[in-house]
């Protein structure tokens, strides 16, 4: 089992100088765009670790070699095994069988297991591995460092590698770790409303670029507000709101309690699942 470092240790003692990519999708793509930009303005951060990408996702593998120095592609992913001190698994779900299966993983590495749905148990159960297995929930934004990771079981040298990502959120257990992966699917919901309103608003004569400009403008200042973690976002809501105004009556008339009892239906059924 790999030795964990202390907690006290600064983010250049607990960097890794060593991270492999299995599955370079959305999310691996991302990771690596995190880590390559400029490291200016992170306190005590280190220089940015060698990323060995799998042959999976080729196209998306060899832009990233090609723009960033120190990002290799490997023949295969047991080489990225090889050369890493973290395994990053970011295949989907459904392909981990044929990704993962026949891979050699020391006890000495530390794998982070980025598919939503698997669990550590299982994904162990795979490898046939002692090494460390960390959950965690990088979303795209990881990209602008601007991502806080969920992440299970805390460790220091995932949790820096996570902090030069935008911060690290470590959660308690497993349990309290598919919550959070079950509010993370709400996210494609989120734009399909925007794109609802922007449709709603074409189909009133508005054109759709100028519809689009709009909404993004609107909401990108929401976006803004969240940054102030002095307000909670039930008193965010209030101060965006006039009593008797046009946000007070469609909070009401459209996301009245059943509404939100239905969202947390579905919330319930997926997290029943994961």
């Amino acid at each position: 089992m790999h030795k964990g470092l202390d907690r006290t240790d600064t983010l250049e003692e607990s960097a890794v100088k060593r991270i492999g990519i299995i599955g370079v999708g959305e999310i691996g793509r991302a990771m690596v765009e995190g880590l390559r930009e400029g490291d200016d303005g992170i306190e005590g951060a280190a220089k940015s670790p060698e990323v060995f990408l799998s042959p999976r996702g080729a196209r998306t593998a060899a832009e990233l070699s090609a723009r960033y120095e120190g990002v290799q592609v490997c023949a295969d992913n047991q080489e990225v095994v090889d050369r890493s001190e973290v395994v990053i698994i970011a295949v989907r779900g459904q392909d981990r069988q044929e990704a993962l299966a026949g891979l050699t993983v020391d006890d000495d590495r530390i794998v982070v297991n980025v598919m939503a749905g698997v669990a550590n148990d299982d994904l162990r159960r795979l490898l046939g591995t002692d090494a460390t297995l960390i959950r965690a929930i990088p979303l795209p934004s990881v990209r602008e460092r601007r991502s806080v990771t969920v992440t299970f079981p805390s460790h220091p040298v995932t949790d820096a590698l996570f902090e030069r990502l935008g911060g690290a959120q470590p959660v308690a257990d497993e349990a309290a770790f598919n919550v959070f992966s079950a509010l993370t699917g709400t996210l494609t919901t989120h734009y399909s409303y925007l794109a609802a309103l922007t449709s709603w608003a074409v189909g009133r004569g508005i054109a759709p670029a100028d519809a689009e400009r709009y909404v993004r403008g609107l909401f990108q200042g929401v976006g803004r507000a969240l940054s102030d973690e002095t307000r909670s976002l039930r008193q965010l809501a209030a101060d965006h709101e006039t009593p008797n105004g046009n946000n007070e009556r469609i909070r009401t008339t459209w996301f009245d309690p059943a509404n939100s009892q239905a969202l947390g239906k579905a919330l319930d059924g997926l997290l029943a699942d994961l």
